[in-house]
């Protein structure tokens, strides 16, 4: 569904976005990065709108949230498309899609959403399963009606978001678990096609607007499993607030990585060991039965 899109300039021979931190310069016909919003005749459109992917009823503490309205229901919505190309990734099937073609994506408004999420006995909408960025216009407009109806809205999202979509959301977003997936920016160069750089800045910026954050990180033995990278982790996470919640999920192969080894239980409980040596009071072992 063809959808005018935000954040966007026009130039003589082409539009780039500022949806996020990928700044895409896109020429006649072509696509962002994330597959999802094209250049039309010099304006910028979307094609996630009103399409989803994936729509289910989960426990927040899938996303996951552990301290943020625990024990309740959450509606989970996903349009296709991503910014990142993570080799890892668990949700490719909808997350590489080329959201213009539709896939495997069915009608749905925001106000379908909303009404489902009512229904369903949820206390919030969470925007999830691929990146929620890529599907903005969809995802802004359907958690300003769910602020209307009294349901929270969560976004389970990567951190690449550009500052002028966290400003615009920011009043209405009121979690988010944001993937920290190294801290090396050459494994995010390498294996996941961004940069560490803007999404520490988006987890700064969301903890300063008032939003509920809490961090996961896909240990993946030999790539982001250094001693010196986990604290690093840790103390950054430590140095905005010691309360936010450190999610230590354990890799199993998948996508293009498929003959890696899932992550061994020691390296995990050392992972572990290191957040809690940061102070950090809230250290979680994740994926790990």
């Amino acid at each position: 569904m063809k959808h005018q899109a935000m954040f966007f300039k026009k130039y003589n021979n082409y539009v780039q976005c500022y949806l996020c931190a990928h700044n895409c310069r896109i020429i006649p016909g072509g696509f962002g990065i994330c597959k999802v919003r094209k250049n039309i005749d010099g304006e910028l459109f979307t094609f996630a709108y009103g399409m989803a992917a994936a729509a289910h009823v989960d426990p927040i503490e899938k996303k996951p949230l552990y301290h943020f309205l625990p024990k309740t229901k959450t509606f989970s919505i996903a349009a296709a498309g991503c910014n990142f190309r993570c080799r890892f990734c668990q949700n490719w099937q909808i997350s590489q899609q080329t959201a213009e073609n539709g896939g495997t994506s069915s009608r749905l408004m925001p106000d379908d959403i909303v009404q489902a999420a009512i229904r369903s006995g949820c206390a919030s909408i969470s925007y999830t399963y691929t990146e929620p960025t890529v599907f903005f216009e969809y995802s802004y407009d359907t958690a300003r009606l769910a602020r209307q109806k009294g349901l929270r809205n969560v976004y389970v999202t990567n951190g690449y978001m550009g500052k002028e979509a966290l400003d615009t959301i920011g009043p209405y977003l009121d979690a988010a678990n944001i993937d920290l997936k190294s801290f090396n920016d050459g494994f995010y160069r390498d294996i996941c096609k961004g940069r560490l750089k803007p999404v520490l800045k988006t987890i700064e910026r969301m903890w300063s607007k008032g939003i509920w954050i809490e961090i996961t990180t896909l240990l993946i033995a030999g790539e982001n499993d250094s001693s010196g990278e986990l604290r690093d982790i840790a103390r950054f996470i430590a140095d905005i607030d010691k309360n936010i919640p450190w999610h230590i999920s354990r890799f199993h192969p998948d996508h293009k990585m498929l003959n890696a080894d899932i992550t061994p239980m020691a390296l995990m409980e050392k992972a572990g060991e290191i957040g809690a040596g940061a102070g950090l009071k809230n250290v979680y072992l994740g994926n790990i039965k």
